[in-house]
């Protein structure tokens, strides 16, 4: 499984920062993941005010990362 890992801190103490896991379907390999990444970013961004993302990558995951 391929997954999007985003690191994320908080936009008023950038000292906290936590890494999230978006999860992808089974058959997305790592090129599509990189192109379908922006829309995942918008919507986390919704779900998630106060955060602000500042790096993410495509990789390998299991259910129990992160």
């Amino acid at each position: 499984m391929l997954a999007i890992i985003l690191s994320a801190c908080l936009a008023n103490d950038p000292s906290v920062c936590r890494d999230y896991k978006i999860p992808l379907s089974s058959d997305v390999d790592v090129t599509n993941c990189a192109m379908s990444a922006p829309p995942h970013f918008a919507k986390w961004t919704e779900e998630h005010p106060g955060w602000n993302i500042t790096k993410w990558r495509c990789t390998a995951a299991s259910d129990s990362d992160i």
